[in-house]
């Protein structure tokens, strides 16, 4: 195949810049290459996104122009450049939903962003927004938490209230089963309670990107935390990133885990890691553009 494709959708830009979608392939390092525009009803940041080998789905969110929360979504053809159709409406905004990707071959999940809500879609259908049940471990873990995932299990780490207010946020862990419904189970715990944060997984590790918490003030955290998916336990220090930054993308294949952008500083940075060793991550190049809280796609990621 050629290795394993990664996206970096959307996102918040410069005020009055076009949004770009950008692929790159992460068996490999370089820069982004441009995928196609985000323009008009794709212009979103802090919007969910869900993958399969073939699609990438994303939406809800903020849109980049007047800041307001969406319910438009769209998919993507992974393997293609340039086109972007709508997928469906949600039935409420979902701003601040799981950062990283939930699922599996056939569901995806979207965790968080309004109220402790988990809904499901069938990637492959249009339209269909239907309940999974609740983010029942922490009522104070319910937007800006990362998501990741294996074959069986959804993930969701962190996370805060829309107000930022440290007696909002959690550092819990929690699981749901990808393939059944209801409300998600305790996993273990992050080192500190921390939002912002991104994942990327294969099938055994999931990755825990940046994010940042009350003492990191307005500035993000270059801290990457990991987790052995397979048993329940705490996140464990992996290494660090290059820049304290929070609101990043992610994106893996079975051996990389890929992070992009952020905020606080902004940046155009990608950085990887491999999952099999511990370490500070890995200059892997450049975005097209500097981005924040962007979407994310890859056709290799542990739920597949």
């Amino acid at each position: 195949t050629g290795g394993t494709r990664g996206l970096k959708i959307a996102g918040y830009t410069a005020p009055g810049s076009n949004v770009d979608i950008d692929y790159f392939n992460i068996a490999t390092t370089g820069n982004a290459t441009k995928w196609g525009d985000a323009d008009g009803d794709a212009a979103q940041y802090a919007a969910f996104s869900i993958s399969d080998r073939t699609r990438g789905v994303f939406g809800g969110g903020n849109d980049t122009s007047g800041h307001s929360g969406e319910v438009k979504t769209n998919f993507i053809t992974i393997a293609s450049e340039g086109a972007v159709t709508d997928f469906g409406d949600l039935s409420a905004a979902v701003v601040g939903a799981a950062k990283g990707l939930n699922g599996n071959s056939t569901r995806g999940l979207i965790s968080g962003g309004n109220g402790n809500t988990i809904e499901y879609i069938t990637i492959q259908t249009t339209g269909n927004f239907n309940n999974f049940g609740n983010l029942a471990v922490s009522t104070n873990g319910v937007d800006n938490v990362a998501g990741f995932c294996n074959s069986v299990k959804s993930f969701q780490a962190g996370g805060t209230h829309a107000s930022g207010a440290s007696s909002g946020s959690t550092d819990a862990i929690g699981y749901v089963h990808t393939a059944t419904l209801g409300n998600s189970a305790h996993f273990g715990d992050l080192s500190a309670a921390r939002w912002h944060i991104c994942g990327a997984s294969n099938s055994v590790r999931g990755i825990l990107w940046n994010g940042m918490n009350p003492s990191s003030g307005a500035t993000g955290m270059n801290i990457i935390e990991y987790l052995e998916l397979s048993s329940l336990g705490d996140a464990v220090d992996f290494g660090d990133t290059s820049h304290a930054t929070r609101s990043r993308g992610a994106a893996a294949s079975p051996t990389r885990s890929v992070a992009f952008g952020g905020a606080d500083p902004t940046i155009n940075t990608m950085d990887y890691v491999q999952f099999s060793t511990k370490g500070d991550a890995i200059d892997f190049g450049d975005l097209t553009q500097i981005v924040e809280a962007p979407s994310m796609a890859s056709n290799g990621h542990g739920g597949l």
